[in-house]
């Protein structure tokens, strides 16, 4: 079992950046790789960012390349989403997952609870 907990969310204004952390707690961080999605209110949840156990390959949904980035400290069994220029419709609850390196939810066996990132126009 891997327990995750995503935090750093919160109200911010178009523009700002936030960081968002997810800490890992369990079974061995480094052997997975860690997915950041995101659910905005009445849609499905969607993909943001992949990040390889190593950290050497990252993979972003086209909507929020150049803007958001993704990195992991595995001494912390922490991972990151750095997300800058943020924008109105990137309001939703950011959940971060782990499993293998793939877009696809259904390559992710372990989820955290989420953390509500709301920004204003």
């Amino acid at each position: 079992q891997v327990q995750l907990v995503e935090s750093g969310g919160g109200l911010v204004q178009a523009g700002d950046s936030l960081r968002l952390s997810c800490a890992a707690s369990g079974r061995t961080f480094s052997n997975y790789a860690m997915g950041w999605f995101r659910q905005a209110p009445g849609k499905e949840r969607e993909f943001v960012a992949v990040i390889s156990w190593s950290g050497g390959s990252t993979y972003y949904a086209d909507s929020v390349k150049g803007r958001f980035t993704i990195s992991r400290d595995n001494a912390k069994n922490t991972v990151y989403l750095q997300m800058n220029s943020l924008k109105p419709e990137d309001t939703a609850v950011y959940y971060c997952a782990a499993g293998g390196y793939a877009p696809e939810q259904n390559n992710y066996d372990y989820w955290g609870q989420g953390t509500q990132v709301t920004v204003s126009s």
